[in-house]
């Protein structure tokens, strides 16, 4: 048996299926272009369709006489660049991530140094062999975390334009 929020859940999804049926047409213009409308006034010449047809309600892209003239690809709303400006903003980028390769390859000489000397050490409390092992493993899995940094950092200023 339902609950009360969940019979009033139902109730409430009955009611508005039930209310949202109304009559759609598929209307096409001299160019090809189809819309759809439920608007009786606007679907003269159009074709009814069943009801058990499925509709999607969502928008179709804007008409194209709503569109500029061909021209340049530009996006509407993306601000223009000048090419001195993007050079600028390119160069900056190179800086910051030249400096994050630099402190990222630091960190990865670190890490090495780290895997050297804690392999070469067994601590009192490691008298169970596993957990060298683990201890190790970190180290090693620290020093792979900080590779894949680098190369990724290479790879992402070996995108840039020169």
């Amino acid at each position: 048996m339902l609950q009360g929020s969940s019979r009033v859940a139902v109730l409430v999804a009955l009611l508005t299926a039930a209310s949202a049926h109304a009559d759609v047409y598929k209307c096409i213009d001299e160019d090809g272009h189809v819309t759809y409308t439920n608007d009786k006034s606007r679907a003269r010449g159009c074709k009814q369709l069943s009801s058990d047809v499925p509709v999607s309600s969502v928008p179709g892209p804007a008409s194209t006489t709503s569109r500029p003239a061909a021209g340049p690809s530009s996006s509407a709303g993306f601000p223009n660049v000048s090419n001195d400006q993007q050079k600028t903003r390119d160069g900056e980028r190179r800086r910051i991530l030249e400096a994050e390769l630099a402190a990222e390859q630091k960190s990865l000489d670190e890490a090495r140094k780290a895997l050297v000397e804690g392999e070469a050490v067994r601590l009192g409390d490691e008298r169970n062999y596993q957990k060298y092992l683990d201890r190790i493993q970190a180290l090693k899995d620290n020093v792979a975390l900080h590779e894949r940094n680098v190369d990724a950092l290479r790879k992402e200023i070996g995108k840039l334009q020169q």
